[in-house]
């Protein structure tokens, strides 16, 4: 492969304008999320601690293994909305006894857990990467099922959340719920539908109608133990596989069943040994133009992303606007599709289309880096038949079955 070389000039005016409104931004994303990582706020935090339970982000730490990272998705959900930051749930990746493993957690303290239209569509897109990557999902449960006032958004769409479980299920990708609280009405299913569930003594409750509804409806007289209590569910119904003491016990017995799933990763591994990447990442903050419309290279961003900075560029003298080719990062072998130019032409479609199928013969993932304002338009363009060779990009990108990662650097329109 060839070393990659840089022309930037970190100590030009325009880099460090570049760095300094970055940075400015950086500062932003971090406002908001420390808002997540508050979750409901100090007095509603408080509220839970009293309680005697754990927040979420401390069942997750205590979950995934020691000293390993935590991958977290969608952190900014609602982000501008009417709803907390976040969504009311986290999600993200975690290494659990060695498996890399996608977890979703309630957050207790905004609403009760309850989901709302932004937390909903959350654990959407965290089912759909666990599926779609092979990653058994840990649920950590405790939610007062949906956001009333949202129910309008909520109630059909819900039932996605169903058919996620069972096609996991189905495609031998496990699924697990661990009940710390709550999961009464139509979130009862979620335990109910998962393939191993553990429940934590006198304070798990699974039901799907409660005391007072069952007194209305029937007259009869209960109360949460004897409906959906973790005991109850462990000796009687069977719907607890596990009872565990405390929510300690909870997330051990939850790392035990990840342990004794035998799991075996799909692809290769990667490399034994790597190099990082020959220039520094932290020249990244003034590489790209705080103006959309001003081009830059985007072999600059490559070559600091990475392995050694080498890139093997497929097709250098063809469809210049948009850059291809074969690399390496924390040692797995990627492909790599990055705008130059902004404006996509037929020759680049062309590039596009030969590359992704190259990637899906050889089942390496693509990594996206989009700077695009879209396709070429005008008589010429389309007499040329961009319009076919659009299609024919489209069709590879909807048909391609190896992962696939998209970082906006830039624009993504048009």
């Amino acid at each position: 492969m060839t070393q990659l070389k840089s022309t930037v000039d970190t100590a030009s005016a325009e880099y460090q304008a570049n760095a300094d409104a970055m940075l400015a931004k950086l500062e932003e994303i971090d406002a908001e999320h420390a808002k997540a990582i508050a979750g409901g706020g100090a007095k509603y935090v408080d509220r839970h601690r009293k309680r005697g339970k754990l927040l979420a982000r401390e069942r997750i730490e205590l979950l995934i293994d020691e000293d390993s990272p935590f991958l977290e998705l969608s952190p900014l959900a609602a982000w501008g909305t009417d709803y907390a930051v976040g969504g009311s749930v986290i999600t993200g990746i975690g290494v659990v006894e060695g498996v890399e493993c996608m977890i979703i957690a309630s957050d207790p303290t905004v609403r009760g857990g309850a989901m709302n239209p932004y937390g909903l569509k959350k654990g959407f897109r965290a089912a759909d990467i666990a599926r779609e990557n092979r990653l058994p999902a840990i649920n950590l449960v405790e939610s007062g099922g949906a956001d009333l006032p949202a129910q309008k958004d909520i109630f059909i769409p819900g039932g996605k959340v169903f058919r996620d479980l069972t096609r996991s299920s189905a495609a031998r990708v496990p699924t697990i719920a661990l009940v710390f609280g709550s999961s009464t009405a139509g979130g009862a299913y979620l335990p109910g539908m998962s393939d191993y569930v553990v429940m934590v003594a006198e304070r798990a409750k699974v039901f799907l109608g409660g005391p007072p509804l069952v007194k209305m409806a029937t007259g009869e007289e209960s109360d949460d133990e004897s409906l959906g209590g973790a005991e109850m569910h462990a000796r009687t119904s069977g719907l607890a596989d596990y009872l565990a003491v405390d929510e300690a016990d909870a997330i051990r017995l939850g790392r035990q069943i990840v342990k004794r799933l035998n799991w075996r990763k799909y692809g290769p591994a990667p490399k034994a040994e790597y190099a990082e990447p020959h220039l520094p990442a932290e020249d990244l903050l003034g590489i790209v133009p705080t103006d959309l419309k001003v081009p830059f290279d985007p072999r600059e961003v490559i070559a600091r992303i990475v392995d050694n900075s080498d890139f093997d560029e497929f097709k250098p003298l063809y469809g210049n606007s948009l850059v291809t080719g074969w690399a390496d990062v924390h040692g797995y072998p990627i492909g790599i599709l990055a705008n130059a130019r902004g404006v996509l032409f037929s020759e680049e479609s062309q590039k596009a289309t030969q590359f992704i199928q190259l990637a899906n013969q050889s089942d390496t993932p693509l990594l996206f880096l989009h700077n695009t304002t879209g396709y070429m338009v005008g008589k010429q363009y389309e007499q040329g038949g961009i319009i076919k060779h659009g299609a024919m990009m489209i069709n590879a990108v909807s048909n391609s079955t190896v992962p696939h990662i998209s970082v906006l650097i830039g624009a993504s329109y048009g």
